[in-house]
């Protein structure tokens, strides 16, 4: 009987994506294949802490449930030495939003030694942040959204002008978004056509970080594109979302049960377009040096069908309604399937680093 993969599955976390990232470790548990990998859940607490593998079962299962027993639990950075966890081959963290997609985590692993599933330390970090994908995907020659960026310290500056709507509108037009750099989900993202309204943005975007970005708002719909794999990854077909007038993707409007949202999978749009999406996301994959997996979502603006990188999320949602594990449904990869090619590939990196060298031999 061939043995089976031990795989420590993370789900939960300190951040603004808690609920999302429960749900999404839930969907991976019952899809998983259990003749080829034994799933041993860690649970990370909303107070940044993990319990252990019996009251992990218990919200994994089911999750609504709250933790009814006194903390059994330890600072994440003593993973290593948990007594109730069996040796685990690899990792699959699905902790979104900070210290599980910002590159804080992968470290984690790295110096652990361990295999992992997903982008690795300098893919996520520069992928959680907004600005630097967008700098890094000008380079490699892909269209974003004209933006500037404001530090807390300008903030703070009454004398700057950064933060004057007047002057901002000047350069980038009266309609804009608003956003902290470095958060997923929508979480703090505001649509403004006015001062108050940017007043206000700018405030409860700065609750969620030191850096925010004010952007030119393209009008259009969007467009994702899903990526899995290394060095050859395999780029999904495209979906499209369509928002009731007036809304953008709000969090509510991804994992809301009542969203007025409706994805259409495959996108129904010329080929042309079609290949453009697919090629950029590409690009973009490449020159964030992800691996593993990465969601890629685009803007097809309206006036003239022209594709606008959004942003690159590098740990998806799995929830019933996210889009990475839809889009490769419709591409012939089921769900199943999907995650055992996502740990086989996190595995084949690991495999690979360990053939690189970290020392001179004198």
């Amino acid at each position: 009987m061939t043995k089976k993969t031990q795989v420590g599955l993370i789900f939960g976390g300190n951040s603004s994506e808690y609920e999302v990232s429960i749900l999404s470790g839930h969907n991976i548990y019952n899809a998983i294949d259990k003749d080829k990998f034994e799933v041993h859940p860690i649970w990370v607490t909303n107070d940044g802490y993990f319990a252990n593998e019996e009251e992990s079962f218990k919200v994994l299962k089911n999750p609504s449930y709250k933790i009814k027993t006194p903390h059994e639990i330890a600072n994440i950075a003593n993973l290593a030495e948990l007594a109730h966890l069996p040796e685990i081959d690899v990792f699959f963290p699905i902790v979104h939003g900070n210290l599980g997609e910002d590159g804080s985590m992968q470290g984690l692993f790295r110096i652990l030694d361990k295999p992992f599933v997903g982008d690795d330390v300098l893919a996520a970090a520069v992928t959680m942040d907004k600005e630097f994908t967008k700098i890094l995907a000008q380079r490699a020659g892909v269209p974003v959204a004209p933006w500037i960026a404001i530090k807390r310290f300008e903030y703070q500056d009454a004398a700057s002008a950064k933060h004057d709507y007047g002057k901002v509108s000047e350069k980038l037009g009266p309609d804009l978004f608003v956003k902290p750099s470095n958060q997923g989900s929508s979480v703090g993202v505001h649509h403004v056509t006015n001062e108050a309204e940017f007043t206000a943005a700018l405030a409860d975007a700065f609750r969620y970080d030191d850096k925010v970005l004010i952007e030119q708002t393209i009008q259009g719909t969007e467009v994702e594109t899903a990526v899995l794999g290394n060095d050859k990854p395999l780029v999904s077909g495209v979906g499209q979302i369509f928002n009731a007038a007036g809304t953008f993707y709000s969090y509510q409007n991804k994992y809301d049960d009542n969203s007025t949202t409706k994805l259409q999978i495959p996108a129904d749009l010329p080929k042309e377009i079609v290949d453009k999406v697919r090629a950029n996301a590409l690009k973009v994959y490449q020159v964030t040096e992800c691996s593993g997996m990465a969601r890629i979502d685009s803007t097809l603006r309206a006036s003239d069908n022209k594709v606008i990188l959004t942003e690159v999320n590098a740990l998806p949602g799995f929830t019933n309604i996210s889009m990475y594990p839809k889009l490769f449904e419709e591409s012939g990869i089921p769900y199943t399937e999907l995650i055992t090619r996502l740990i086989k590939a996190g595995i084949e990196r690991y495999n690979h680093k360990k053939t690189l060298l970290h020392k001179i031999d004198l």
